[in-house]
């Protein structure tokens, strides 16, 4: 359930605020008043969803098994569309206070808005949607008090999201303009650094780009502090959370009339509701993308690889090395340099599973054995003993290989065409 809640929470985070920080800058004028392009955004958001679960279910189905093909152009339009949703945020107020006399910068604002919403949907949601694929370990029943568990901590993480998001939210009217600007654009500052992160991460392994030392080390840097920018995305709305109770303590409370004197204590009795409640939400979502991870990434040590025959582009293992039912790891070095795993272990009706220590949803962290049961190191699924050597879900990805009397053929031209699952 934990591990659930967290990787849905932070995979949810990053849209439902950038959708929130646009919504409140651009939204204008009331009932009729209000442009139609306000609608825009709302479709963006269905239209980056309905992708996400497509993309989603052409990597469960093993349909697409080279990510990169989608997220290379992907990344390249959320980085622009980041830079973008700078700008509208930065130039809002501009936008919508004359919107009459100009009304195609606001149409084109909430295009650019519904784009950037779009893009980061579609680049955030797969990975949150794949863990659907995993509330029922193969071989189990339906309904199991395991299952209700991961679907609870999946309905939790997408609530604390939307929640978190809708909190800060209130803070739109009671907290003074410039600070809320201010969050909102450093927000979009953070989500730009952790896709062009993840761009550059592209760029360097392709070797399209060579980054000089400073900016590899400064890559480097940004990959290994990815959580910590997630958690930076929330946590910018202390600004305006602080500048809002501070506002509700410094209201005044007097007035021409009665009237004015109960809507200034009001005021200040909202001001200071939606500071405190963002800060609950802020030290909520740092707790459990701190905490929380740090709970489920508890290292699990993958077995050393064993030895094994290799002579003439033939890799030979013997039965004896592999028939006592429990998982075998061994490594090998493609032509490209790509360092691989595989694994075999002996099933229960005596054939024997065999597939890379990688599988398409969660790509090479591995498997490793705990009770009797082969288990995904990243999303901590089960695997059922009887699929392994089979395609789909979080299976071992098979590939092809020869039975002989007392030993196992594996041809390694096989293995160095499937050396990118390790890259």
């Amino acid at each position: 359930m934990l591990l659930q809640y967290v990787t849905v929470l932070q995979g949810t985070l990053a849209p439902a605020l950038l959708i929130m920080a646009l919504n409140v800058t651009l939204t204008v004028g009331e009932g009729r008043d209000k442009p139609i392009s306000r609608y825009w955004r709302l479709i963006g958001f269905i239209v980056g969803f309905a992708g996400a679960v497509v993309f989603a279910a052409l990597r469960a189905t093993a349909v697409i098994n080279q990510r990169t093909f989608i997220n290379y152009p992907t990344l390249w339009c959320c980085v622009i569309l980041d830079i973008a949703a700078f700008i509208i945020i930065l130039c809002a107020r501009t936008i919508t206070r004359n919107r009459h006399e100009h009304p195609r910068r606001l149409d084109i604002a909430n295009l650019i808005a519904a784009l950037a919403i779009a893009a980061t949907t579609f680049r955030a949601l797969p990975d949150v949607i794949l863990k659907l694929t995993i509330f029922v370990e193969p071989g189990d029943p339906v309904f199991t008090s395991d299952m209700l568990l991961r679907a609870l901590g999946f309905l939790l993480g997408a609530a604390t999201a939307i929640v978190t998001a809708l909190i800060f939210r209130t803070m739109r009217s009671t907290t003074p303009h410039w600070s809320f600007i201010l969050a909102a654009l450093l927000q979009v500052v953070l989500l730009f650094a952790v896709h062009f992160t993840d761009l550059a991460q592209i760029l360097q392994s392709k070797r399209i780009v060579s980054f000089p030392s400073d900016m590899f080390l400064l890559l480097v840097w940004c990959i290994n502090h990815q959580r910590a920018m997630a958690i930076a995305m929330p946590m910018v709305f202390l600004i305006p959370a602080i500048a809002s109770i501070v506002k509700g303590f410094t209201t005044a409370t007097t007035g021409d009339n009665e009237a004015v004197v109960r809507a200034h204590v009001a005021f200040g009795r909202r001001a200071k509701a939606a500071g405190a409640w963002s800060l609950v939400a802020i030290i909520g979502v740092t707790v459990a993308l701190t905490y929380g991870v740090a709970q489920t990434q508890k290292v699990v040590t993958l077995s050393p690889p064993e030895q094994y025959a290799l002579k003439d582009g033939v890799a030979t293992i013997t039965f004896d090395q592999v028939s006592d039912g429990h998982l075998h790891r061994f490594k090998y070095k493609a032509k490209d340099g790509t360092v691989m795993r595989f694994i075999i272990i002996k099933k229960n009706g005596g054939a024997y599973g065999i597939g890379l220590d990688a599988c398409e949803n969660c790509g090479d962290a591995g498997y490793y054995e705990k009770d009797g049961k082969i288990i995904c190191k990243k999303c901590d699924v089960a695997i059922n003993l009887a699929t392994i050597g089979f395609k789909g879900g979080c299976n071992p990805i098979p590939f092809d290989y020869q039975v002989k009397p007392g030993k196992i053929i594996i041809q390694t031209s096989v293995l160095d065409a499937l050396s990118a699952h390790f890259q």
